[in-house]
């Protein structure tokens, strides 16, 4: 992939899948629980369920990722930093970040802890790099 030549381009590209997860979360939430609901001040708490209640959690999880993953590529990049590793780092935090939402949405147990080890695991090395 040519987009994926920095730690900046994959932090960039994680938001952006972020984003694309919300649009798809939103869309599912608008069927489940009506446009009205979710113009409204939701003071009536609701809650979705299957896939696109699991594709909440999903999101709030990588939301989390995104909150420890942001601040270890700025900081790498604010000192000018970078090196193979911490691409490889990078690289791969994101693919098991891409790979963890299918793997959550649909329930695919043992897998989906991995993938979010790997991904938290590179995030570490990243601060640690």
């Amino acid at each position: 992939m040519a987009l994926i030549t920095n730690e900046l381009n994959i932090l960039a590209l994680y938001g952006l899948f972020l984003a694309l997860l919300i649009l798809l979360q939103v869309s599912g939430a608008a069927g489940q629980l009506g446009m009205g609901y979710l113009l409204s001040s939701r003071d009536e708490g609701r809650t979705l369920d299957g896939l696109t209640g699991r594709l909440e959690r999903a999101i709030a999880n990588s939301v989390v990722a995104m909150a420890l993953f942001a601040p270890a590529v700025l900081i790498l990049s604010a000192e000018a930093d970078f090196s193979g590793a911490t691409l490889m780092c990078a690289q791969i935090f994101l693919i098991a970040r891409v790979l963890y939402v299918p793997a959550y949405v649909f329930n695919i147990v043992g897998i989906r802890t991995l993938l979010w080890l790997v991904a938290f695991a590179c995030t570490v090395a990243l601060y640690l790099l």
